[in-house]
């Protein structure tokens, strides 16, 4: 039977039984736990009035009539305010819980599958041993080591606001999913079980009785915090771990006991507290502190790391003999303090490689102590003195010691320097030009965007950090809205200008941001004469002829459509690409991606593999942000394994047999490319060009309020008011549709573009053998799997633009026409079973919230309410935003 046959049975009953039997034994627990929580809470009628709202939503949309739909709006409308703040509430918690049951599901059967398939059975995509072995055949062995080494992953946290969870409810689900995880062992008892069941019940009691909103939005420092959090939870050992995965299984019985073939590729860069354009909140003096806590974090952590590994080395002389190297580098030690080598002789006699360690150990503490005397300067020194190390243990016969722990400790040291992540700084070009008319003439600006002197002294704070934690701590400075050569040369003679000349000046990467359509379009030429600035030749000579220029999903999708703005972002990556083969250059693509798909979002091994040849060339680097961060990386396990997809795929993607298709399927579909473009993009245009188009935007989905939502430090407006979208950040844009169950930019245009080609075969083709054409596709057929239609229309009836909402519904069912036809299914993600079940089954939840979120919005849209009056819709709205984000498993 398949999914296209009549006779399945597409109920939300049959869905409930689709889903992995653990999968919803963890769900099943935890909404049991919950009712027991709210039972327990002491709000008579609580649980009562929650399960009643869930009955109605789920009979509303097996029956899929008006009327059913219309009794739940009813009950909703039924409750006072302060029990359509609990039941919002209820329903937030039970997303949580139940997005927690999913992230256990996944590791359960990551585990369940290592192994289980042999390497020869393997996709090239699904590791980075198959990712090598089928470049090898391509290339030859001696070449994929080559390529292989210069592979490169670079991860940059970001600071948007698209994570509407507190940090207080991250900890607590994070505790939950420990003891859930606790629940697989094979050791759990009775006793065990139920002491587990307790502990679980107060995890969730806990989460219930916190505040889901938080009082004030987190200031630069406090999203610092947060980024170190993950440090510590993940980051720290998750990266190493990766490394020693894929060196095992490319070793496989050589592992351990030679040198490693896979190289610390992952480097881990931050905007947090350095992206200054159109954040007021980050100064030079946040910048500083910034850095400053996260050297202190990691160099705390590289200090205790070495100290664990020093200790594991109780190798003795007699057996284990030092070489002339490492007696060398002990006698350095010795001379720089007579005390730190007194004390590794006592914890260490006669056991030389202990002895150097732990000396090594006590200098990283003098770097993180600013003690210039015994520091080291910057961390290449650290890593010259741990391969001495290693080198000794090698030439002793003790590899095994060599390439265990201690190789593990140069990873680390390698991946993280002395800085964690890089920052890098961010502003956009208006200012450093309104700057530099300041300092021609004070009196010729009359009000700055940003203060002059406060641009000026963000490049002396760049400077002083340099000089303590080394170039690497912060060396990238990107320029929003690039639009000329001149962008890039105002940040050179900003930064001369600031530390009064040259010789004086940090050292500089200026990185061009195109973002607009226009930029994208205009890029090659840019970048043809910024190459004429000395400057940047000068860096190039420095560096090698590397360079990276930045690509802005979000402003071009909101600029021209989501399939325009796809489209033109393949060209432009594909002529720049082009233009850095001619000019010598070894060129890094930064992708300013998002989490929602109207932001770049989607699978990133699917996307890297989709890229035009030579815009990858082993190396990838992509922002990092909001609810991806976690969703990525807050689980060990499931990071390890994006870590081995996002690798292999970058892996994969320099392959002659990627890059052939890749530049085949182009051309072959460059026709359907072009009507696609402007099909799509005059379909966009007319919508969000008509008049009245950004008031009626305001009232229909909850925009105004995503603003009052304290979950970042950075305004989600850049000053203008709503009758302006061009200055509308792309975060809340993005954030407002899917709250509106509308998900708009994700898929608008494309269903007007399908009908203008109105050639299915070739569609059909081109879905087959394009791979930018078909992960398009599939990323618009997953927003469309979140749209609700029958909500849609209640958000849209909110506005007085009755032809704006038949366009957008219109639109819907024409994409939603379109992709079924393309992809020969009779409903969305048919042929995901488990992840379109998922969806299914968690959709008339995300309903019940929508319809309280309704609630509000109808009243705070009520133009008598007195201020006083507004705060109880307000405050019940602002809930439903975390619920809604929640259910829907995205943001911004």
């Amino acid at each position: 039977m398949t999914a296209s046959d009549p006779t399945v049975d597409h109920s939300r009953s049959a869905a409930e039984h689709q889903i992995p039997e653990a999968m919803r034994r963890d769900v099943g627990l935890l909404g049991s736990l919950l009712g027991t929580v709210l039972e327990e809470y002491g709000s008579p009628g609580l649980l009562e009035d929650v399960e009643t709202l869930r009955g109605l939503t789920i009979a509303a949309v097996e029956d899929d009539t008006e009327e059913t739909l219309a009794k739940a709006e009813e009950f909703v409308e039924s409750l006072s305010a302060e029990r359509a703040k609990e039941v919002a509430r209820a329903f937030t918690c039970y997303f949580l819980l139940a997005n927690l049951a999913e992230e256990q599901h996944r590791v359960r059967t990551l585990r369940a599958r290592d192994g289980e398939i042999s390497l020869e059975e393997q996709k090239p995509s699904d590791s980075v041993a198959a990712a090598f072995t089928h470049l090898a055949g391509e290339v030859g062995h001696q070449e994929a080591e080559r390529r292989l080494q210069e592979l490169r992953f670079h991860p940059v946290l970001t600071a948007h606001p698209t994570e509407a969870r507190r940090n207080a409810i991250t900890a607590s689900i994070r505790r939950i999913g420990a003891l859930l995880d606790e629940r697989d062992g094979p050791r759990m008892g009775p006793a065990a079980q139920a002491r587990n069941l307790r502990e679980i019940t107060e995890e969730i009691d806990n989460m219930w009785r916190t505040a889901q909103l938080r009082v004030s939005n987190p200031s630069p420092l406090d999203e610092v915090r947060t980024a170190l959090g993950v440090f510590e939870s993940s980051f720290s050992t998750v990266f190493t771990e990766a490394y020693r995965r894929m060196d095992d299984w490319l070793q496989n019985r050589r592992a351990g006991s030679s040198a490693p073939k896979v190289p610390a590729f992952i480097r881990l860069g931050s905007w947090i507290a350095g992206d200054r354009d159109g954040n007021p909140n980050v100064t030079a003096s946040i910048t500083r502190q910034a850095v400053a806590q996260a050297a202190d974090r990691v160099l705390g952590n590289l200090e205790q790391r070495t100290r664990v590994v020093g200790l594991s080395l109780t190798l003795d002389e007699r057996y284990t003999p030092p070489n002339a190297e490492l007696t060398a580098l002990w006698n350095r030690i010795k001379q720089l303090s007579e005390e730190l080598a007194e004390q590794a002789v006592q914890h260490s006699p006669k056991e030389p490689h202990r002895q150097v360690l732990l000396g090594i150990a006590g200098r990283v503490e003098a770097t993180r102590q600013r003690n210039a005397d015994l520091a080291y300067r910057v961390p290449e020194e650290l890593i010259e003195d741990l391969r001495i190390v290693q080198s000794s243990l090698v030439e002793a016969g003790a590899q095994r010691s060599a390439y265990g722990d201690l190789q593990e400790l140069i990873w680390q040291v390698e991946t993280f320097g002395f800085h964690l992540a890089e920052l890098e700084v961010r502003q956009h070009s208006a200012v450093h030009t309104q700057t530099l008319q300041w300092l021609q003439d004070p009196n010729a600006v009359e009000k700055s965007a940003v203060p002059p002197e406060e641009v000026l002294e963000t490049f002396r704070a760049i400077a002083s950090l340099q000089q303590r934690y080394g170039v690497n701590a912060t060396r990238r400075y990107i320029v929003s809205f690039t639009q000329s050569a001149q962008n890039l040369a105002d940040v050179y003679r900003l930064a001369e200008e600031a530390l009064g000349g040259a010789d004086q000046a940090p050292v500089l990467d200026v990185i061009p941001l195109f973002e607009t359509y226009d930029d994208l379009q205009n890029a090659p030429k840019i970048l043809e004469e910024a190459l004429q600035n000395p400057q940047l030749q000068q860096r190039l000579e420095q560096t090698g002829r590397r360079m990276e220029v930045m690509l802005g999903y979000s402003d071009s999708s909101k600029d021209v459509g989501p399939v325009a703005a796809t489209l033109a972002l393949y060209t432009a990556q594909e002529k720049i690409a082009a233009w850095a083969v001619e000019n010598n250059i070894q060129l890094t693509q930064f992708h300013g991606r998002g989490g929602a798909l109207g932001r770049g979002g989607g699978p990133a091994n699917r996307a890297i593999l989709a890229q035009p040849p030579h815009s990858v060339d082993l190396r990838f680097k992509v922002t990092e942000q909001g609810e991806v961060i976690d969703a990525r990386y807050g689980n060990p396990e499931i990071a390890l394994r994006h870590i081995e997809q996002v690798a292999a795929a970058t892996l994969m993607a320099s392959a002659p047999s990627t890059e052939k298709r890749n530049a085949a399927a182009a051309e072959k579909y460059a026709e359907l490319a072009q009507q696609l473009d402007d099909a799509s993009r005059k379909r966009f245009h007319q919508l969000v060009h008509a008049e009245g188009f950004a008031p009626w935007f305001a009232q229909v989905t909850p925009q105004d309020e995503i603003g009052l939502l304290a979950i970042g430090s950075r305004p989600a407006k850049r000053g203008l008011s709503v009758e302006s979208l061009e200055d509308l950040r792309a975060i809340p844009w993005n954030f407002a549709w899917g709250q509106a169950r509308i998900n708009l930019t994700g898929w608008y245009g494309l269903g007007t573009a399908l009908e203008t080609v109105g050639d299915l075969d070739l569609l059909r083709n081109a879905y087959a053998e394009w791979p930018l054409f078909t992960a398009m596709v599939d990323n618009i057929e997953m927003s469309l799997a979140k749209t609700d239609k029958r909500i849609a229309r209640r958000y849209l009836g909110l506005g007085q633009e009755q032809e704006l909402a038949t366009a957008v519904l219109e639109e819907l069912e024409l994409t939603e026409k379109w992709i079924l036809a393309i992809t020969g299914q009779d409903r969305l993600l048919a042929q995901h079973r488990v992840l379109g079940r998922a969806v299914q089954l968690r959709n008339p939840y995300v309903d019940a919230l929508s319809l309280i979120q309704l609630r509000a919005l109808k009243k705070l849209r009520s133009s008598t309410l007195s201020e006083e009056e507004i705060q109880d819709p307000r405050n019940l709205l602002l809930i439903t935003l975390k619920g809604v984000a929640a259910g829907l498993q995205n943001t911004g």
